[in-house]
C-alpha cells in the first residue's frame, strides 16, 4: 500500500503556518527564555552575559532581602485586590447583565473608564486625593497598604467585570428556568446553577485582577515609598542606577510563579473550557 503525497499547495501552507508560528513563540517566549538562561551567570559587572560563559546558582543565593520583602508586599497587596475586585465585580457584573433598568450601557462605560485612563494620571490623581483626604481627615493613604490597594482595585476591577459579564453574556438562562421551575429557590439556583456556571469566568477573571495588581508599576511608583515597595517598583528603581546580575534571579522566579499559578488554576477548574468556549462564538 502506497502512501498518498500531500499536495504541494497544502505542504506550502503547512511550512508557512509552522514558520508562523516558531516565530510567534520567539517573540512571546524568547525575552522570558533569554533572562531565564543569562540569570544563571553571575558576575560583577553591570551588563548581561549571553549565552552564559558559566552555569551557576550564586545569584539565586545571593537575593538581598529587600526583594523577598518587595515580593511579600506584592502578593499581599494583589490577594487582597483580587478579593475586593470579586466582591464588587461579581454582582456588578450580575447586575449589569441580568438587570433590566435603564442606561445599563452607560454603567458598564462607566465601570470600564478606568480602562481608558492612563496609569500614570491615574497615580498622580490618587496621590493628589490622598493628600486633599489627608489634610481633611489626617488620614494619608499614601505609602499605605490601603491606599495601594484602593488604587489597584481601581486598575484590576474593569478586567474582572469585563471577563464575567462576556461570560453571562453567554449563559444559558434555560437551566436556571429549568430549576426554579422544579422548586429551587431564587437563592438556591444562584447557588447550587448559577456560580457553579459562572466559576470559569470568575477564576479568570481574579487571575486577571491579580496579575494586573502584581505587575502594576506606573501608578504604585507615586503610592509606594522605601518602606513599602512593591517588587516591580523595587526591580524598576533598582535598574534606574544600577543592574545587579540578582535582578534576573529574581525575574525569572516571579515568571515561574506566574506560569504555576496559571498552571494550578488550569489544573483546577479547566480554563481552556472557558476559552475555547469564547473562541467557538
Amino acid at each position: 500500500m502506497t502512501a498518498i503525497a500531500m499536495p504541494a499547495y497544502k505542504l506550502r501552507r503547512k511550512i508557512a503556518a509552522g514558520i508562523f508560528l516558531a516565530f510567534g513563540y520567539l517573540v512571546l517566549l524568547g525575552p522570558v527564555v533569554y533572562v531565564a538562561l543569562a540569570s544563571f551567570d553571575y558576575g560583577q559587572r553591570a551588563y548581561v552575559v549571553f549565552p552564559p560563559e558559566k552555569f551557576t546558582i550564586e545569584a539565586y543565593l545571593r537575593i538581598p532581602s529587600r526583594y523577598w520583602n518587595a515580593l511579600g508586599v506584592s502578593l499581599i497587596v494583589a490577594l487582597a485586590t483580587t478579593v475586593i475586585a470579586c466582591l464588587i465585580g461579581i454582582p456588578a457584573a450580575m447586575g449589569i447583565v441580568r438587570g433590566t433598568f435603564r442606561g445599563k450601557s452607560i454603567v458598564l462605560a462607566i465601570l470600564r473608564a478606568p480602562l481608558q485612563i492612563p496609569a500614570v494620571v491615574a497615580g498622580v490623581a490618587f496621590l493628589q486625593a490622598y493628600y486633599v483626604i489627608g489634610a481633611a481627615t489626617g488620614w494619608y493613604g499614601a505609602s499605605t497598604f490601603a491606599g495601594l490597594i484602593v488604587a489597584h482595585v481601581f486598575a484590576a476591577t474593569p478586567y474582572l467585570i469585563g471577563t464575567l459579564v462576556s461570560s453571562l453574556q453567554r449563559f444559558d438562562t434555560s437551566i436556571e428556568e429549568a430549576a426554579l421551575i422544579l422548586g429551587a429557590t431564587p437563592l438556591g439556583t444562584l447557588r447550587q446553577v448559577t456560580l457553579p456556571m459562572m466559576r470559569p469566568g470568575i477564576f479568570a477573571g481574579a487571575l486577571y485582577a491579580f496579575m494586573i495588581s502584581f505587575g502594576e508599576v506606573p501608578m504604585s511608583v507615586f503610592l509606594t515609598s522605601g518602606r513599602l515597595v512593591t517588587l516591580p517598583v523595587e526591580i524598576f528603581n533598582s535598574m534606574q542606577f544600577d543592574f545587579e546580575p540578582v535582578i534576573l534571579a529574581i525575574s525569572t522566579l516571579v515568571t515561574i510563579l506566574s506560569l504555576a499559578m496559571v498552571w494550578i488554576v488550569q489544573r483546577a477548574i479547566g480554563l481552556d473550557i472557558f476559552i475555547n468556549k469564547g473562541a467557538a462564538e
